[in-house]
Parts: C-alpha cells; sequence; structure tokens
C-alpha cells in the first residue's frame, strides 16, 4: 500500500472514531414532550456536502389527509406526491421557498416537485381545508425529527462548531444555540430545548370526512 493511501485510511478511519451523536429532547413551556420538531446542525467552520437522495420521497394523500405532517429533507430533494385517495385533491403551497400547485388531480395520479431551496413549505388542498403539512428545506445534511417522546438523534457527527437549530410549526422564531464538538467526545451530547409553542389552531376536520383529522 501506498504511504499517502495509508494515511487517508487512517485520518478516515480516525475521523469516523472521533464522531460522536448529538441527541436532542424537545419539551414545551410545562414540561410536554414536542412531536414533529426538525432538529439541525449547521456547520460553522466548514461548508458541509449535501447529496439529495437518488430517489424521491413521497408524501401521499390518504384517508383525505398527507401522510407526514412534518417532512424534514435536503436541498435538491425530489418528493412525489399520489393521490392514493378516493377522492380528487388540488395539493399546494404558497410558500417563498417553493410555491407550486397541481390541478385538479384524480385518484391513482401524481404530483412530483424538486425543492431546491432551503426554507419551510407550508403544503394545503383547495379542496380539503384541513389537510396541512411542512416540508423543512435544509441545507445542512446533519438532521432529524423528533418522536412522539420528543426526543432526536443526530448520529456520527464530526468534531467542529456548529449551530443547533430547532424548528416547530407552533414557534414564532427557530430555537437556536451554538454548540462546539471536540475531537475528545466520543459520548453521546444531548441538547436540550423548552420550547415556547403557539396555541394550535389547525382547522377541524369536516364532520363528514372521512378519517383522522388535525384538531
Amino acid at each position: 500500500m501506498r504511504p499517502l493511501a495509508f494515511v487517508c485510511i487512517c485520518a478516515a478511519i480516525s475521523l469516523r472514531a472521533s464522531a460522536t451523536d448529538v441527541a436532542f429532547r424537545l419539551v414545551d413551556a410545562v414540561g410536554a414532550p414536542v412531536a414533529d420538531a426538525v432538529v439541525s446542525l449547521v456547520a460553522l467552520d466548514a461548508p458541509a456536502k449535501i447529496s439529495p437522495p437518488a430517489e424521491p420521497l413521497e408524501i401521499a394523500q390518504n384517508g383525505q389527509e398527507f401522510s407526514t405532517f412534518v417532512t424534514p429533507l435536503v436541498v435538491g430533494t425530489t418528493v412525489n406526491f399520489p393521490n392514493e385517495d378516493k377522492v380528487s385533491h388540488q395539493v399546494y403551497s404558497l410558500s417563498p421557498a417553493k410555491k407550486f400547485v397541481f390541478p385538479l388531480y384524480k385518484p391513482g395520479t401524481r404530483g412530483t416537485v424538486t425543492f431546491d431551496q432551503p426554507g419551510v413549505v407550508a403544503l394545503g388542498c383547495n379542496i380539503h381545508d384541513w389537510m396541512r403539512a411542512y416540508i423543512v428545506v435544509l441545507g445542512t445534511p446533519l438532521f432529524g425529527k423528533s418522536a412522539r417522546d420528543g426526543t432526536a438523534t443526530i448520529t456520527a457527527v464530526a468534531p467542529g462548531f456548529y449551530r443547533a437549530e430547532v424548528w416547530h410549526p407552533r414557534l414564532g422564531k427557530n430555537e437556536t444555540r451554538e454548540i462546539s464538538l471536540a475531537a475528545s467526545d466520543i459520548t453521546a451530547r444531548t441538547e436540550s430545548f423548552t420550547l415556547a409553542l403557539k396555541p394550535d389552531r389547525r382547522i377541524h376536520r369536516s364532520p363528514e370526512g372521512s378519517g383522522g383529522g388535525y384538531k
């Protein structure tokens, strides 16, 4: 093996060995866990390499709801929006990060969008007012979404300086803080956030609708 190749391999192994996990614990003002929060780490000392997934993601309409309320993804990701319902939909977004509309499309058809700039994209349906969802387009590959227990983990984070960010649809603005990860940090790092959430203003599901709704 050539000396330079050996050095590169050793450096890569060393970097992986020094990487650590960053866990997030998210609660509201009364200490209840917060689900559907998007957490991310933005590198401050070196630009992160972003590689969108080769295959499109999918957000379906089923039971007159979006299949996922909050979807985080990296810039450049393509998303399919299949209509798996028994009724037609007209999915749209008026958000600056991505404006689009799928004119009335029937069951069994789909629309496709590539999200090419960072930002929050609010989804709706012109036919079913209660249908709401969010896509959070990120300029970093280091992200996650909190589960029902209010926890999320970003794995294998390399040493460096980062800005930790938390987004939630009921936050007035992102919660942020700067963190430093040293090569000596070999155990998981935990960042706790208490979020001041606004009241939930989601529209009640129409009584004649089928399936569960957001309240």
